[in-house]
């Protein structure tokens, strides 16, 4: 039997990976979050100004840990209320990367709250701003594979999206277009990649109240990409006096993950999630860990009697 030649095998190893790549991001083009239901403006600008006071808030997550070129995620967003409570702003930025690939957007967003009721309000929100697209085939390739994997790309496009949202303190309602244009590029005259697709989110969360202390939180984020299966996030949270929470979700054919809230203060509060990979992907990949820190810059006043 003749042996394959050590330059043709490396060759070929590369090309497999750097199409394992290219497929994991194209399957991951949005932001993954296990904390979703705390980092609504990231999903969706008409969060913006839901708060009703400037929050800010940081993630943090390290996917497949212990898996090399694993994707890593951070976000920040800021958003506020202003104009007479009906106008939302934010900017969020978020950097994304797996691999050889990494996307980083900022994007401002501007939200109009419409009260359809007393305790019911209806969100109109658009965002618009930049991302960056960078994905460095030449470092993956190396200098012994085909050619065509060693090209880079670094693209800086405009990009926009919309959302709409029905809230109240029981209840949230969305859906989502965080990227309205698509965006592919050429490595040659053969060979392109879609860097980035059009994709929508739908998200519904409900909050029951079983006795004085205790409430129960069910939630499902719906993601829809072309060309890819229908992804589900469904979580379900029990809350204790609005100052501990304990989750879990499922993620379909990915993920079963276990959530942590705590409300540290009125104003601050932390997060944590892990995910124990399922199915096939537990046999490719390690469990990951997501961090979140949140801080709402509202004035809380106790055992203060109104002059009224």
């Amino acid at each position: 039997m003749r042996r394959a030649h050590p330059s043709y095998l490396k060759r070929t190893l590369i090309a497999v990976f750097c199409g394992m790549l290219m497929h994991f991001a194209d399957a991951q083009q949005l932001p993954q979050f296990s904390q979703f239901m705390y980092n609504n403006l990231v999903l969706n600008p008409a969060y913006a100004g839901a708060d009703e006071a400037l929050s800010v808030s940081l993630l943090h997550r390290s996917q497949w840990t212990g898996v090399e070129n694993a994707p890593s995620t951070q976000s920040l967003s800021i958003h506020t209320l202003v104009k007479k409570k009906q106008i939302g702003l934010g900017l969020t930025i978020v950097s994304d990367r797996i691999g050889v690939h990494k996307n980083t957007s900022i994007l401002s967003n501007y939200a109009f709250h419409i009260a359809v009721k007393e305790g019911v309000t209806f969100s109109m929100g658009l965002q618009a701003g930049i991302t960056n697209l960078k994905s460095d085939y030449a470092s993956l390739a190396g200098t012994s594979a085909d050619p065509k994997l060693a090209n880079s790309v670094n693209e800086t496009n405009l990009d926009f999206g919309a959302g709409l949202s029905l809230r109240s303190r029981a209840f949230q309602l969305g859906l989502s277009v965080p990227g309205l244009i698509s965006q592919t590029v050429g490595l040659n005259d053969s060979l392109s990649v879609t860097l980035k697709k059009m994709s929508w989110l739908g998200y519904l969360r409900y909050r029951f109240t079983l006795t004085e202390a205790w409430a129960f939180e069910p939630a499902i984020l719906v993601k829809y990409l072309p060309g890819l299966p229908v992804s589900i996030d469904g979580n379900l949270n029990f809350v204790f006096r609005d100052v501990f929470t304990s989750g879990v979700s499922y993620r379909s054919h990915e993920s079963i993950d276990l959530l942590l809230r705590f409300q540290l203060t009125p104003q601050l509060q932390f997060g944590y999630a892990y995910d124990y990979p399922i199915q096939s992907a537990a046999r490719l990949s390690s469990a990951s860990h997501e961090l979140m820190l949140s801080y709402v810059f509202r004035n809380y006043q106790r055992n203060v009697k109104s002059a009224r």
